[in-house]
């Protein structure tokens, strides 16, 4: 499911991912129901086929051959898709009229994202979790600083107690913010750990959001590094997922540092998860809901902008930023 369209996504007899709208043209079958052999996905229903990547139809079985309805105009529902980082990405276009059917897929009007790296040799590891809430406060919350010291307590990360006053500086990018080179926060242990395993003059973190829904983080140390790419997906309007794929070439000597990674990462995520979950609680009830500055100044963008893209696809012009330069913001976490 993605934006509320079911979908049946496998591989080719190649390998090659393809992606369908798991839902027969004809009555509505889920084509999860049925056969695949390789190039073709069967309806089980009727047994009408259709290509797996282009979702043409291939064969209407109870046609005879007197019968001259041309087939080849027939589509199931289709979607560009690429893989990258052990993710296979679909690409969803603006919907067409209310009725209308499907034809061949449209293209992607850019490549899908990929997690930085910096060098050849590199691990990785791979992170997903559903969240019990819209898109936007999934995204919001990925990039709200000011939750950390209150929601991620560990005592190998930080404590309640270590909260002091923070200064970050923000620029613009293209359909997005970043929160530009810094040093680390200084209350946090595995930045100290880093450090020493480095033997670095200095360690910088860069943290990028990029619209529809994308946080990329970049960590340098010297010539080592950690990169990750966080997405937040709508699943429904109530329902998203978020997926995070790491990189590193740091603690690559070290046996089982991929799985001790991911465990770092769980508990973030479960974390962030169970707040989602008591937060969708009180949002049944439609309370009334605010943004401060400074701290909640990166949801006002992210709110901002979307809405400056709405505008840019309705008038035809470019992408009008909210953030005409760069920006000091001040918050305790």
């Amino acid at each position: 499911m993605l934006l509320g369209i079911p979908l049946v996504v496998g591989r080719d007899a190649k390998g090659n991912p393809f992606a369908l709208r798991d839902a027969c043209p004809h009555r509505g079958m889920p084509l999860s129901c049925g056969k695949f052999d390789g190039a073709q996905v069967e309806c089980s229903y009727h047994g009408w086929r259709f290509d797996a990547h282009t979702g043409q139809c291939r064969l209407i079985p109870s046609l005879t051959a007197d019968q001259k309805l041309r087939i080849d105009r027939i589509y199931a529902g289709n979607y560009a898709c690429e893989e990258h980082d052990r993710f296979i990405w679909v690409f969803v276009p603006e919907p067409g009229p209310q009725g209308a059917g499907f034809t061949r897929f449209v293209e992607a009007p850019f490549p899908a994202p990929r997690v930085p790296t910096f060098s050849d040799r590199y691990k990785t590891a791979h992170l997903s979790a559903e969240l019990p809430c819209s898109v936007d406060h999934g995204i919001i919350g990925l990039m709200d600083p000011a939750h950390g010291p209150f929601v991620h307590q560990a005592w190998w990360w930080r404590s309640r107690d270590s909260i002091h006053e923070k200064t970050k500086n923000f620029e613009p990018i293209p359909a997005g913010f970043r929160m530009s080179a810094h040093t680390p926060s200084s209350n946090s242990a595995p930045y100290k750990l880093l450090k020493l395993y480095a033997d670095a003059d200095s360690i910088t973190t860069t943290i990028d959001f990029i619209l529809p829904n994308l946080r990329v983080e970049t960590i340098r140390a010297g010539r080592y590094w950690f990169s990750s790419l966080t997405t937040v997906t709508p699943i429904t309007r109530s329902h998203c997922r978020i997926d995070v794929v790491a990189a590193w070439n740091l603690f690559r000597w070290i046996p089982f540092s991929a799985g001790l990674l991911k465990f770092v990462f769980a508990k973030f995520v479960e974390q962030d998860r169970k707040t989602m979950e008591d937060q969708a609680e009180g949002l049944k009830y439609n309370p009334h809901l605010m943004l401060i500055d400074d701290a909640d100044r990166p949801a006002k963008w992210y709110f901002q902008l979307k809405a400056a893209y709405l505008e840019s696809r309705r008038n035809g012009g470019g992408l009008r930023h909210p953030m005409t330069g760069p920006v000091s913001l001040r918050w305790r976490s």
